[in-house]
C-alpha cells in the first residue's frame, strides 16, 4: 500500500504490475483467515464489500470529463472494499467517507496554496489507502 501510495502520488499511476497481485495477495489472504477461523461469514461479506466498493466507483467514471477520473484509482477498490467489509459494512463506509474527506482537504490545501487549479489532477491512490488505514484502526478500536 504504502509503495502504492508513493507512486500515484508522483506519477498519477497505479501499476497493474502491484495492484493486481495485490488483489489476489488479498483474496488468498481473506480466505486463509476464514478457513483458519471458520468465520466464512466475514469472507463472503468481504468478497461482496470488495465487489460493492469496486461497481460504485465505476458509476461516474464513464461521464466524468475526461481527465477527471482515472481507472487506475478504481482498481484497488476490490481489494481495500474487502479488507474494510471483512470487519463490517460500517468500517467500509467509514473507510470511503474518509478517503473522500482527506481528497477534499488536500485538493482545498492545493488550491488555496495555489499549487492547483480547478483542472488539476490530483492522485486519489493515496487519500483511498490512508482511508482505509483510518477504517482499519477505527475497527480495530472498537467502532
Amino acid at each position: 500500500g504504502a509503495a502504492l501510495g508513493v507512486i500515484d502520488a508522483h506519477t498519477h499511476r497505479l501499476p497493474n504490475a502491484l495492484v493486481f497481485p495485490l488483489t489476489w495477495a488479498t483474496a488468498a489472504l481473506l480466505a486463509l483467515a476464514a478457513l483458519g477461523t471458520g468465520d466464512w461469514g466475514s469472507l463472503g461479506r468481504a468478497v461482496l464489500g470488495g465487489l460493492a466498493f469496486f461497481a460504485v466507483y465505476q458509476v461516474p467514471y464513464p461521464v466524468a470529463p475526461r481527465g477527471g477520473i482515472g481507472y487506475g484509482d478504481f482498481k484497488p477498490a476490490l481489494s481495500l472494499g474487502a479488507v474494510l467489509t471483512w470487519h463490517s459494512w460500517t468500517t467500509l463506509l467509514v473507510g470511503v467517507f474518509a478517503a473522500h474527506l482527506l481528497a477534499g482537504v488536500v485538493a482545498i490545501v492545493l488550491l488555496l496554496g495555489r499549487r492547483a487549479g480547478w483542472k488539476t489532477g490530483i492522485a486519489f491512490g493515496p487519500s483511498m489507502l490512508l482511508g482505509a488505514m483510518i477504517g482499519l484502526t477505527w475497527a480495530r478500536l472498537g467502532g
